[in-house]
């Protein structure tokens, strides 16, 4: 690997890690670099994973001290989602991206047309919401659903999980980023460890760009914290048509 791509790996880490702590998606930005550096697919996803994980742990943890976070969901899901993305993970070499990608993009085109047309959406929390029924709903499709989705292929997992807390359990956008953080870390540990058991991860690169990774996700937290929900929002919808963009060349480009 030349130094060149070191160094465009080391950029994409940092900038992958402030878009995940903010709304999640930062493998859109680390995958295809990761690929285009030479390894495969399978060993992209692995690889990134090593690094995400630090990054989404770090901002996980800043998020917790910053915000009150929702522990009657974050940990049930969390502990879950170890489970289910290892689950994924394991299942990753059987996928045909191809059959899942234009679901994936109906999704996002549908999160990008909710959001949009509801501007006030994920701004106030709204408490109201959060009944007994929409809890368990809500650790199910995090912990379960996304969990598995975020181990056999990945990008959107954390605009997935803001969106599954904001819509079902009614938190603001900040609050249902640093709930997400948590699950997501639960989902990089999962994935990791199988992937890591495969023998698929290149370590000395995932943790070296996994510094970056966290020093990115750190910057992009305080960001979140300091500007509130209007300013996921905006992230939130930019990073749904990259993701859109991104599928979409890799299904028909």
């Amino acid at each position: 690997m030349h130094a060149g791509d070191i160094v465009l790996l080391l950029v994409a880490a940092l900038a992958a890690g402030w878009v995940d702590a903010v709304v999640g998606g930062g493998g859109l930005l680390q995958l295809p670099v990761l690929i285009l550096a030479g390894l495969s697919p399978v060993q992209a996803l692995a690889t990134n994973k090593s690094a995400a994980i630090f990054g989404t742990a770090s901002a996980a943890v800043t998020y917790v001290r910053g915000t009150k976070l929702d522990k009657g969901v974050a940990v049930p899901a969390g502990a879950l989602a170890v489970l289910f993305a290892g689950i994924g993970a394991a299942s990753a070499a059987l996928l045909d991206a191809s059959v899942l990608n234009p679901l994936v993009m109906v999704v996002l085109l549908g999160v990008a047309a909710f959001v949009t047309l509801r501007p006030a959406f994920g701004r106030t929390p709204q408490p109201h919401l959060r009944t007994r029924g929409r809890v368990v709903a809500g650790v199910a499709v995090a912990g379960v659903g996304i969990a598995f989705y975020d181990g056999i292929l990945g990008p959107g997992t954390g605009t997935f999980l803001l969106i599954a807390f904001t819509s079902l359990l009614g938190m603001d956008f900040v609050n249902a980023s640093a709930t997400a953080k948590v699950i997501n870390t639960g989902t990089n540990l999962g994935a990791l460890i199988v992937f890591g058991v495969q023998g698929h991860v290149w370590w000395a690169l995932g943790l070296s760009m996994a510094v970056c990774n966290i020093a990115g996700a750190q910057l992009g937290v305080r960001m979140a914290l300091k500007r509130g929900a209007g300013f996921v929002r905006i992230v939130l919808l930019c990073v749904v048509v990259a993701l859109v963009a991104k599928l979409g060349y890799g299904q028909f480009g």
